[in-house]
């Protein structure tokens, strides 16, 4: 059964007049009915009663009709729809992204690109940095927004911004005396850092801090979302290092001190090397806003 006999179907249908429909598919009567006849040795009924005077569906045909009516539409309406898809204006993206990103870089790059791609749905995942990279290499996603990945085989990966990191401690704790704190001075002190296996990049990144002392952080708990860690320095369970917009959250209860020597941060954007022309549009909203900020 191919498609075209379907269509050929569907307009004999709606004429009730071979010659009729024959004119409307621009092709003559012989092929039209040729390829009818077909279609109903194929399924093996009648679709129309034919007399000399007139031709009528079938209940049969009716059925048969009424079934596959909405399908070919749905499948010429995505044929037509292919060459913008193509060229990134139409289709989907899925895009995911770390908690940090949603109130820093994803709000208004998504304004930006609806703006640009109006016709192109967006499907938004907050994942952590872990959990993108592994849904990238498996087709799950189509852009990730990632901190501190390193080299990920089989993706490719662009900046998108930076920021000082910057530590979060309990209002009321000693170091608050302190304008800026050397991470020296965090030697003992209890932490809160996210677990390895999901933010791995971030959580070396913050580790490395320790390596000039030969000494590494004491972490006491583990937390997937900064708002959860703030809440917990904001408990007195301990100290933690996050990217500076974290001030965006304004915690009570919870004081930020800049790092000597202002270590930063990287949000990068990672995708697969098939990535379509909409993801690449997407990835320039990101990175116009980057450029506007500076």
């Amino acid at each position: 059964m191919e498609l075209r006999q379907l269509r050929y179907f569907l307009v004999v249908a709606d004429e009730l007049h071979f010659g009729r429909a024959a004119e409307r598919l621009h092709i003559t009567q012989p092929p039209l009915t040729v390829a009818i006849r077909r279609l109903e040795s194929e399924l093996g009924v009648q679709l129309f009663d034919r007399t000399t005077r007139r031709v009528t569906l079938t209940v049969a045909g009716e059925s048969f009709r009424s079934r596959i009516q909405g399908a070919v539409s749905e499948l010429d309406d995505a044929a037509g729809d292919l060459p913008m898809v193509a060229a990134g204006h139409s289709g989907r993206i899925r895009v995911g992204f770390v908690s940090s990103a949603s109130y820093t870089t994803i709000p208004q790059a998504i304004r930006l690109f609806r703006e640009r791609r109006p016709r192109v749905e967006l499907v938004l995942s907050p994942l952590t940095s872990g959990e993108q990279i592994e849904q990238l290499l498996d087709g799950g996603l189509d852009l990730g927004l990632v901190r501190d990945p390193g080299e990920v085989p089989g993706l490719g990966l662009e900046p998108v911004s930076a920021e000082d990191l910057v530590v979060v401690l309990p209002e009321t704790h000693p170091l608050t005396a302190h304008p800026e704190i050397a991470a020296q001075q965090l030697e003992g002190e209890p932490m809160i850092l996210f677990p390895y296996r999901l933010m791995p990049g971030f959580v070396a990144r913050v580790l490395r801090l320790f390596d000039p002392g030969g000494s590494s952080p004491q972490v006491v708990q583990q937390a997937i979302h900064q708002e959860t860690v703030l809440g917990l320095v904001a408990a007195g369970i301990g100290l933690s290092i996050l990217p500076e917009s974290v001030q965006r959250f304004q915690m009570p209860g919870v004081v930020t001190r800049p790092i000597s020597g202002r270590p930063q941060t990287a949000l990068y954007a990672a995708r697969g090397t098939n990535a379509s022309p909409a993801v690449d549009e997407f990835l320039d909203c990101l990175k116009g806003l980057e450029c506007q900020s500076k």
